[in-house]
């Protein structure tokens, strides 16, 4: 197929094309038909929308194949993360919604249980599949049922910690599960470790497993004798085994390995997929596949496509620079980390699979002896960086705020509770459009601040950004430093009068109402300002750390209000309004009416910013009505 083949030709396709009946009794001239229009289909809503591209078209081939062969939704497939479900979707009669993916009242980017039944557990952290589909596998037998979970699972994943604790649990006959390991040799961040070495080492064992095939299948077929030579022939096989490759890992756990297969050949993978069927076992699938498969720029460059915003499908993805879209936090953290590096030997960087995404590329050119990619191992780059600390080095830890929730127990018995000075450079902190429940941001206030000893800084600019992560290595114990994605907000500063721990400024006149927020809500408290201002006195105070804070200065300059009103772009249990308000309280304060606008008891849906700040009110409109409707009470 021709990159010029490629066209947001129809928002969706029409449904006897791909509906999941008509699937299995395709010819194999109608299943390659199929899939051109699953990459067209994919290609033109992703290049709308933004999603995650070249993973979904690498799986064409492989989703088909599994729905020829299995029969959802009796059968369970669930894919690990879940962003390369696309084609699942589309098959399993989404057609409708997955013109408008990742936006509000589309589909989600990630398996949703709410959304369709074929979603069978929903996802969006990486390693969870394995343990997830072996539960489906246990439940399955305990019913006396036969049928199979299977799980979907990049190789990226396998730096995963909790993809092991499932396997060394999945040893059992009997058990229908299924463990499919995509393989493109390519994660977000290009794949690292041992793990990533060892599927490189099974790409060149196909000899082996073809041979164990065939043996096994002949040997089983011969009368009176089959058995007996089964049983002799395990020896033999461990002989092969030492011959042609020195171990097999899945083996050495007892559970089957059939592969690798070209994950492209639709006809190769059923028979692979039907033979694992027989073995009614724990088994797994080892498929090859091209991540970008079919679009020549997302197969050259796999990374740059793996999750993008929307794009010229003809032009492909064109990277503007900074000054020209605006310098992002993430951007400003890694140019800042590394300029102090040059000075401070004992600094250091990790991430955990998130090399460019989190800004660290400079830094990992720069110094990369001093770079550490952990893999997808949130707990374990914790758990390192206190290492390094207790070794004396400086670590940073620049982790997505829905990840760091991974490694929360790791923070308080290795960091906090050792008082060791490691800094974690929370990205993607508040709402994240698009990407829906599971990687929104809206947790990592309440959770530090319960932490002993942490120190929280909440950068508005990225002025404050850059200030407060030179100041965070330069602290002791355990710091870190809060910033959403992308850019700052632009507004007129001018008027702000500076505290310690944060600004504030005064609008309008009359009786006063003061906001207290920090980050990025601090644009929607302000355009709700200049909406209230010609009747209300308000006060906009910008919190540029939340732990540990200077109440008594805070009352000081929010005592004469008649209502406090804070705003947070984070869960409202547990959050900085909550600990602002009991501390005050207990100082045995005169306090106003208090009110919070946060993220109540509820998950944000995959949707833009701006539909996420009109859900939860707390866009400047939303923010000055509620403000109107109280004060004239």
């Amino acid at each position: 197929m021709k990159d010029s083949d490629f066209s947001p030709k129809n928002e969706t396709l029409p449904e006897d094309d791909y509906s999941f009946g008509n699937v299995k009794n395709m010819t194999r001239e109608q299943l390659s038909v199929l899939c051109e229009k699953l990459r067209n289909a994919i290609l033109g809503s992703v290049s709308r929308n933004g999603g995650h591209l070249a993973s979904n078209l690498g799986v064409v081939e492989l989703t088909v194949a599994l729905h020829r062969v299995f029969d959802f939704p009796e059968d369970k497939i669930i894919f690990d993360v879940g962003h390369q479900s696309y084609v699942h979707k589309l098959l399993s009669g989404r057609e409708k919604g997955f013109a408008a993916l990742r936006n509000l009242g589309g589909v989600s980017g990630f398996q949703l249980r709410s959304e369709s039944g074929y979603d069978f557990f929903g996802g969006g952290h990486s390693g969870t599949s394995v343990s997830a589909a072996l539960g489906f596998a246990e439940a399955e037998k305990l019913d006396g049922g036969r049928r199979y979970a299977i799980a979907v699972v990049g190789d990226g994943s396998f730096t995963n910690g909790m993809i092991y604790e499932a396997m060394n649990n999945a040893s059992k006959d009997g058990l229908r599960l299924i463990i499919v390991i995509n393989d493109n040799d390519m994660s977000i961040s290009k794949n690292v470790g041992g793990m990533s070495r060892y599927f490189g080492r099974l790409r060149t064992s196909v000899g082996y497993y073809r041979f164990k095939r065939n043996f096994k299948s002949r040997v089983s077929n011969l009368r009176f004798v089959g058995k007996p030579i089964a049983a002799v022939s395990k020896g033999v096989k461990n002989a092969i085994k030492t011959v042609v490759f020195k171990e097999n890992f899945f083996e050495n756990l007892g559970i089957d390995y059939i592969g690798p297969v070209d994950g492209h050949d639709i006809a190769r993978l059923e028979a692979v997929f039907r033979e694992a069927r027989l073995l009614e076992s724990p088994v797994v699938v080892h498929v090859c596949t091209k991540k970008g498969k079919g679009y020549k720029p997302a197969e050259n460059n796999p990374a740059a496509y793996h999750s993008v915003s929307e794009f010229d499908i003809k032009a492909g993805i064109v990277r503007l620079e900074s000054n020209e879209i605006g310098e992002t936090f993430s951007e400003r953290f890694g140019r800042t980390l590394t300029k102090l590096a040059e000075d401070d030997k004992d600094i250091v960087a990790i991430t955990a699979a998130m090399c460019e995404g989190t800004g660290l590329d400079k830094f990992k050119r720069r110094f990369p002896e001093r770079f550490f990619d952990v893999g997808i191992a949130e707990e374990h780059a914790a758990t390192f960086a206190a290492g390094l600390a207790a070794s004396g080095k400086k670590p940073v830890l620049a982790v997505y705020s829905s990840f760091l929730q991974r490694a929360y127990d790791q923070i308080i018995h290795d960091i906090s509770a050792q008082s060791l000075h490691v800094v974690l450079a929370v990205d993607r902190a508040g709402f994240v459009p698009g990407d829906g429940i599971t990687h929104q941001g809206i947790f990592d206030c309440a959770f530090l601040m319960q932490v002993p000893g942490m120190t929280i800084y909440t950068p508005e600019t990225l002025d404050d950004a850059e200030k407060m992560i030179i100041e965070a290595v330069s602290l002791q114990g355990p710091v870190a430093v809060r910033y959403p994605r992308g850019g700052e907000c632009k507004y007129p500063r001018e008027s702000f009068k500076e505290k310690r721990d944060f600004r504030y400024a005064e609008y309008g006149s009359g009786k006063r109402v003061t906001f207290i927020t920090y980050g990025r809500t601090v644009k929607c408290v302000y355009d709700a300002s200049q909406l209230l201002k010609n009747r209300l006195c308000v006060r906009l105070v910008c919190l540029k750390k939340v732990k540990p804070l200077d109440y008594t200065a805070l009352y000081e300059v929010c005592r004469d209000s008649s209502l406090i009103v804070f705003c947070e772009e984070q869960i409202k249990s547990g959050g900085v309004s909550e600990k602002v308000i009991s501390e005050l309280a207990a100082m045995g304060l005169r306090l106003p009416r208090m009110e919070t606008i946060a993220v109540n008891e509820s998950f944000p849906p995959h949707a833009s910013l701006e539909d996420m700040y009109k859900i939860y009110c707390l866009d400047g409109r939303s923010l000055a009505n509620n403000v109107e409707s109280i004060t004239r009470c």
